[in-house]
């Protein structure tokens, strides 16, 4: 049996005497997409910032993470982007006087150090999945719109070659031709064999992306299964994709 590219079991996360995250177990395959769903508040981005060990310090955490088989728990943040986990969070965190293009380098500053010579390589794919990149790389980051801005902090992350891609909230507040656009690269990543943790609160556009689907809710899982299976299923209908499905 192959060895998932990632696999927690019974993750546990508390702020305090309050637990956010109550033994969740989910499992990425190499070229694979996987989305969490769910409502506001369910613990999607707690459990992505624990699997990253971008959590803050009062939290505390029991359970395993595993990367490619190997238990990463306690490894501070900068070891498990080394190992090839790379998160694109919410906030999209660019350095916002900084080019488009320096803001790109940046994420490949680790492998740069380890002596990789390839970043060139890896800048002009990146461009190739964002034309609008190119053509704007010497504008400041902050200066671009909120697509674009997603795009850089996607494209950041991709200058690192993960092998575990994690994007938290990618279509947060963007208009429906990014999100379309977003969303179309997510899928061609895929054919690059790197696994893919999709946490996403537009469900209909994830189950459409994704190989597979897990539900979260007040920091469980409730459902999973395959991602068509999860969005005929009368329960993920009503409460997530509405009537209109077929129109989508």
């Amino acid at each position: 049996m192959t060895t998932p590219v990632l696999h927690i079991d019974k993750l546990h996360v508390a702020y305090g005497k309050v637990e956010a995250l109550h033994g969740a177990s989910i499992t990425v395959g190499a070229g694979q997409i996987v989305t969490v769903i769910g409502p506001n508040g369910a613990g999607k981005s707690t459990m992505l910032n624990a699997i990253a060990g971008a959590l803050g310090a009062n939290a505390s955490t029991r359970g395993a993470v595993l990367l490619r088989g190997v238990e990463v728990g306690a490894w501070p943040v900068e070891g498990r982007v080394a190992q090839g986990m790379s998160l694109v969070p919410e906030s999209r965190d660019l350095f916002t006087t900084m080019s488009v293009e320096d803001n790109l380098l940046l994420g490949s500053y680790a492998r740069y150090r380890r002596g990789e010579k390839d970043y060139a390589a890896q800048l002009a794919f990146v461009y190739d999945l964002f034309p609008r990149l190119r053509e704007r790389r010497l504008q400041a980051a902050g200066t671009m719109s909120g697509g674009e801005r997603q795009m850089v902090a996607l494209g950041r992350a991709l200058m690192a070659k993960p092998q575990l891609l994690m994007l938290d909230e990618p279509s947060l507040g963007l208009a429906p031709l990014i999100v379309k656009e977003i969303f179309r690269v997510i899928v061609r990543l895929k054919e690059t064999g790197v696994a893919i943790l999709l946490v996403e609160q537009n469900a209909r556009a994830a189950l459409q992306a994704a190989d597979y689907g897990y539900v979260l809710e007040t920091g469980e899982v409730v459902m999973e299964g395959p991602a068509d299976a999860l969005a005929n299923d009368p329960k993920v209908i009503d409460t997530y994709l509405g009537l209109n499905r077929k129109s989508a």
